[in-house]
């Protein structure tokens, strides 16, 4: 029997939470495997998200965010400094640049940024234009409010 790993789909998506936890719960899937830098997807709200990357050591100016179409892109790099600040001993705190690309839902759209305490916080709300949402279709009779009385076809013999 082949297994399909969604994990990449659900760690990398949003807006397509309720298909990925449908998918996720049928098949029994683990989605907990790590990556750099760290991040997390909230749903703060029944059409809103948060994206928070752990990028301790950056500022605002060595991160890039960028939304294009259906994809947001966070990028890092740290600044080169020639100053010399001493002799290294232990370095446990990776300030590798990296890349994380998100896939977006049809709809969603940024709504801010925030670096606060080593966290980047990128809002995001889902907006559905008024012509795509759902609407009620009243049941009537031919406009006129009047109700058609059925026609009654008789068939000829042969």
């Amino acid at each position: 029997m082949r297994t399909f790993d969604f994990a990449p789909l659900y760690r990398s998506t949003v807006g397509f939470d309720r298909l990925f936890s449908l998918l996720d719960n049928a098949a029994g899937f683990d989605n907990s495997v790590p990556s750099y830098p760290p991040y997390n997807i909230e749903r703060t709200g029944e059409n809103a998200y948060r994206i928070s990357v752990a990028v301790a050591g950056f500022s605002e100016p060595e991160i890039s965010i960028v939304a294009k179409e259906n994809t947001l892109t966070i990028k890092g790099e740290k600044a080169k400094s020639d100053e010399s600040k001493g002799e290294v001993l232990h370095q446990g705190i990776a300030a590798r640049a990296f890349e994380r690309v998100f896939q977006l839902a049809e709809h969603v759209e940024v709504k801010g940024a925030s670096l606060e305490n080593g966290l980047l916080h990128v809002d995001l709300v889902r907006e559905v234009p008024e012509a795509k949402k759902p609407r009620q279709i009243a049941i009537g009779g031919a406009g006129n409010g009047s109700v058609q009385q059925p026609k009654i076809v008789e068939a000829k013999a042969a």
